[in-house]
């Protein structure tokens, strides 16, 4: 999770013009806790940054989920992810910049994962490292 912060603040930067509302750090939490947190907040988008589970090649990775008014049963289908985030994979910025993408394109469709995917132009396209 080490990376969680950078993208954090890259990402304040990147959406200065949004309401953003507040960051919350959960233990052992799962990518439909932000349909729950989205929901209490009443939130247009939700982001849950999460660790990628140990084992893998790349421990400090970190993935992003976007969704689009969050609601409790929303499925991954409906999500948009940007994943393999850390130093040696996608940087900081070049995810926030995905992320922020991501997060614009779902209030001007009014969708994420699939359906977002369906409409989308084209994602900004950061290299790896860079």
């Amino acid at each position: 999770m080490c990376n969680a912060l950078p993208v954090v603040i890259a990402l304040r930067t990147l959406l200065h013009d949004w309401e953003l509302g507040p960051v919350i750090v959960a233990e052992q939490a799962r990518v439909a806790l932000a349909d729950e947190v989205g929901v209490l907040c009443s939130a247009a988008v939700t982001l849950m940054l999460l660790g990628e589970r140990p084992g893998l090649q790349a421990a400090d990775s970190l993935g992003a989920y976007i969704t689009y008014h969050p609601h409790i049963g929303r499925s991954d289908a409906e999500r948009n992810c940007v994943s393999n985030i850390h130093p040696r994979g996608l940087n900081s910025e070049a995810a926030a910049v995905q992320i922020a993408w991501f997060s614009r394109e779902a209030l001007r469709f009014g969708a994420t994962g699939i359906a977002l995917k369906s409409k989308q132009i084209s994602l900004p396209d950061h290299s790896v490292g860079q």
